[in-house]
């Protein structure tokens, strides 16, 4: 695992799932890299953890063993991030795409601007990412007003 860039206190419960033990953060985490291996000091042992950060809950899977713990159980400990934290930064094509319509990015919320971001960034041709951009930046509010 690369070295630590930044650590974050975490804190949650424990949730079992067929795969195993989860470990469900009280506050979800945002910015960070999400589906990566980081590690969690826990009781006084590092453990390693795969990172899934969801729309709205963070999970850590323990990648090793984790004790048996009941369902439900607080724990707290601190999150080593390998990578710190992502950048959540408009493209300039989407942006001025957006601008030449007269559209506003600035309405979306974290999460939808997260989805805008991910949904662009995962098209595999030009053609793709132009359709994605056209189909974004339609459901897009104007930022002009209509004289009233």
């Amino acid at each position: 695992m690369p070295g630590t860039t930044m650590t974050v206190p975490v804190e949650g419960t424990i949730s079992h799932s067929s795969d195993g033990p989860l470990l469900v953060l009280s506050q979800r985490l945002d910015g960070h890299d999400t589906f990566l291996t980081g590690s969690l000091d826990i009781g006084g042992s590092a453990l390693p953890v795969r990172i899934l950060t969801l729309d709205d809950v963070t999970v850590l899977r323990p990648v090793g063993s984790l004790p048996a713990l009941a369902e439900g159980t607080r724990w707290q400990g601190t999150l080593h991030l390998p990578r710190g934290m992502r950048p959540r930064s408009v493209p300039p094509d989407l942006s001025e795409a957006a601008a030449q319509e007269g559209r506003s990015l600035d309405t979306l919320d974290e999460a939808e601007l997260r989805y805008v971001i991910t949904f662009l960034s995962e098209a595999t041709t030009t053609t793709i990412r132009q359709s994605r951009i056209r189909a974004i930046v339609s459901a897009l509010p104007t930022t002009t007003r209509s004289p009233q």
